[in-house]
């Protein structure tokens, strides 16, 4: 898509997806802003805006990806930055929001870091926030500033579609994430199954219980909004496949794929595992069965609708 350079639309990034924020401003013809982001020797995070910013509308691309208190950091500073050279208004563009999962209290004396994140942001002089597929949704509460939550459901959906796979059944990996899987089930016009797991303490370990629906002979495409270990996810294609599902497809917004999960996912019981690229996915965390779909379509065309006062709501309509 080309659109005619915008003069008061400045796109800035620090160092957490650079490629992405570039995908971005060629969807939308514009270069990507001047910015010195980096570490002195004392650990701490420098930050200079290169160009002129005053009173223009600036949009900051940064997933709060791994490394996380480093990503964010560069984030808040840019933010106080931009705020200090007077930028009309700020838009903290993160695809993927960190500590998302901590959303609750569900244990004594923890914290809900989640609604922290989001007074940072704001104490920093972020005017919007821009993100998609939240881990929980309560989170846009946590915010006193605007927020446009994009969803990557029809650009996952419509690859799946194209496929025109047979006999299919979207199976949501656990109960938390059953309605959005619904959503899935709904486009794809195929029925909804549902894993029960537990959560053995804090590290990330589950124990499937049951599968909720009928699988048996059927194409599975299991439905998250991340893969973290990759722990759940695998476990539920282990248990489809015990269930007697021919083949088993995944789909997921953001590629986390922390410790082993790159080589879990090699050796699952998974024909091709479907993901966005909210976050960077480094060569050594593709395999054979990972397929990463582009997000800067989506984020740039939100970006020219929330610049030039449109609605971000049609999108999806």
């Amino acid at each position: 898509m080309t659109i005619p350079i915008i003069d008061e639309l400045k796109i800035f990034t620090g160092n957490a997806h650079r490629e992405l924020a570039n995908s971005v401003c060629e969807y939308l013809d514009i270069p990507l802003g001047r910015a010195e982001v980096f570490k002195f020797a004392n650990d701490n995070t420098f930050v200079r805006i290169q160009e002129n910013i005053r009173q223009r509308d600036v949009f900051i691309i940064q997933p709060t990806c791994a490394p996380v208190n480093d990503n964010l950091m560069e984030l808040l500073i840019m933010i106080d930055a931009c705020k200090r050279a007077s930028a009309g208004r700020i838009t903290a563009v993160v695809p993927y929001y960190g500590y998302g999962r901590t959303d609750k209290k569900d244990q004594p004396r923890v914290p809900i870091t989640a609604r922290l994140v989001a007074d940072l942001l704001t104490a920093a002089g972020a005017n919007r926030l821009l993100t998609i597929d939240l881990h929980a949704g309560q989170i846009q509460g946590f915010f006193n500033i605007p927020v446009d939550e994009l969803t990557a459901l029809p650009i996952l959906t419509d690859y799946f579609a194209a496929k025109e796979l047979e006999d299919l059944v979207v199976v949501a990996v656990d109960i938390g994430i059953s309605k959005r899987a619904r959503d899935v089930a709904e486009r794809l016009g195929a029925p909804l199954a549902i894993i029960e797991k537990r959560r053995l303490g804090n590290d990330g370990r589950t124990e499937i219980l049951n599968v909720i629906g009928d699988v048996k002979g059927k194409i599975a495409l299991t439905f998250d909004d991340e893969i973290l270990t990759g722990g759940t996810v695998v476990n539920a294609a282990r248990a489809l496949a015990d269930s007697g599902v021919q083949e088993i497809y995944c789909c997921v917004t953001h590629p986390v794929l922390s410790l082993e999960a790159s080589k879990l996912i090699a050796d699952s019981d998974f024909t091709e595992v479907v993901v966005a690229d909210t976050i960077p996915l480094p060569p050594e965390k593709r395999n054979g069965k990972i397929t990463v779909l582009p997000i800067a379509p989506l984020l740039g065309e939100a970006i020219y609708r929330i610049h030039n006062g449109l609605s971000v709501g049609e999108m999806f309509d």
